[in-house]
């Protein structure tokens, strides 16, 4: 059994020993619909992570989810919890299943967000859960430190993404998000279906292999140094278009700047950024410009 498994077996024990004992008082009294009260809980973690380590996060459907880098060796985690329901006794059964674990490893730390929204998950925590507190709102908002020199991985919901000081190679797919990206180098990849991203590129040139931000709906900001080097693909695969408000911008061949379609190089070039949105726009800009 590795330590994901582990983790996840220990809360649905805990939760199974809850049910268990409530059980028999839940069978004949069903949530009455009316006002929800809510509950907000924090929690805090931390743990060590050595340099060059990776952080996965699987968040919650609903959340905001913001990073930043720092240099220290260790992972800092806090977690803002809010829970809402009928009455106090359905938000303390909530507590038990929408939360998170953490699985430490010297390299690798993993945070697992579990919750109702989990089918799998709640048929093996307990086969007595009340149905009427499935579907009820809730959001987990985590903000967390990691050290500059980290591989990201992280799955979103719904709701802003903020990454800033991290120069590991990145994975982020969200449903919907306005993500504020401030980036630097690695090997990134940035999927998010419906919103905004709005990525700032500090510095004079990409410290890595490269980039590959795609959206399917919405727009995509990118704002360079002036004397940026890079070479940009950028594509609008249906409705909408590219705007360029960089001076220093040229064709790589001939032709090869449209309104949906660019393949350019500004300064000296060097690593290829791509940006891909299906519809939307796509402006591309000085980094001081608004």
């Amino acid at each position: 059994m590795n330590r994901t498994t582990a983790i996840h077996c220990f809360v649905i024990l805990a939760a199974s020993l809850l049910f268990s004992a409530t059980a028999s008082a839940q069978k004949d009294n069903k949530q009455a619909p009316g006002p929800l009260i809510t509950r907000t809980t924090t929690r805090h973690e931390n743990y060590r992570l050595s340099y060059g380590g990776t952080v996965t996060l699987v968040g919650a459907p609903v959340g905001a989810i913001t990073i930043q880098g720092w240099d220290k060796n260790e992972i800092d985690i806090t977690a803002s919890i809010e829970l809402q329901a009928p009455n106090a006794a359905a938000l303390d059964q909530l507590a038990l299943v929408n939360n998170f674990a953490v699985d430490p490893d010297l390299n690798h730390i993993r945070i697992l967000t579990s919750g109702t929204h989990d089918r799998a998950f709640m048929k093996q925590a307990t086969k007595n859960f009340p149905k009427a507190l499935i579907g009820l709102p809730w959001k987990l908002d985590y903000t967390i430190k990691v050290p500059a020199m980290t591989g990201l991985e992280i799955d979103g919901g719904v709701g802003p993404i903020n990454i800033a000081g991290v120069e590991g190679a990145l994975r982020v797919n969200a449903l919907k998000s306005d993500a504020n990206l401030s980036l630097s180098g690695g090997l990134a990849s940035v999927l998010i279906q419906n919103g905004s991203i709005n990525l700032n590129i500090p510095g004079h040139n990409w410290h890595g292999l490269g980039a590959e931000i795609r959206m399917a709906t919405g727009v995509l900001n990118v704002g360079f140094a002036a004397d940026f080097s890079v070479d940009v693909n950028a594509d609008v695969l249906r409705a909408g278009e590219i705007q360029i408000e960089l001076p220093n911008l040229k064709p790589r061949d001939r032709d090869s700047i449209t309104k949906t379609s660019v393949r350019a190089r500004n300064g000296n070039g060097g690593a290829t950024l791509n940006f891909t949105i299906g519809d939307g726009i796509i402006r591309l800009k000085n980094l001081e410009a608004n």
